[in-house]
């Protein structure tokens, strides 16, 4: 499995504009059932409701099953990007 972010942005119309934490709740169910589905497994989401942004952090075989799940559940995104991690200890490991 590969590591993938995805982003969304209102400014972009690729994150509702006016999303209350109520819909937000409903709306993200169905996500998980639908990414679970399509074997894209959620690692993290990073929202920022007042911002309307998010940052998705997903591993998933491919980027087309990333794009696949996200059209299922019809959210658009900005891009979708294949990542590695790098923190300290991830730097340090590799002394």
């Amino acid at each position: 499995m590969k590591l993938f972010i995805d982003t969304h942005d209102k400014n972009k119309e690729t994150f509702p504009a006016q999303i209350s934490p109520e819909q937000l709740s409903e709306f993200y169910a169905n996500y998980r059932k639908i990414f679970a589905e399509e074997g894209v497994v959620i690692v993290r989401t990073f929202l920022g409701l007042g911002e309307g942004r998010a940052f998705c952090l997903n591993l998933a075989k491919s980027t087309d099953d990333v794009k696949r799940a996200h059209d299922r559940v019809g959210l658009p995104y900005d891009s979708i990007t294949e990542v590695t991690g790098v923190s300290p200890n991830d730097l340090l490991l590799n002394l």
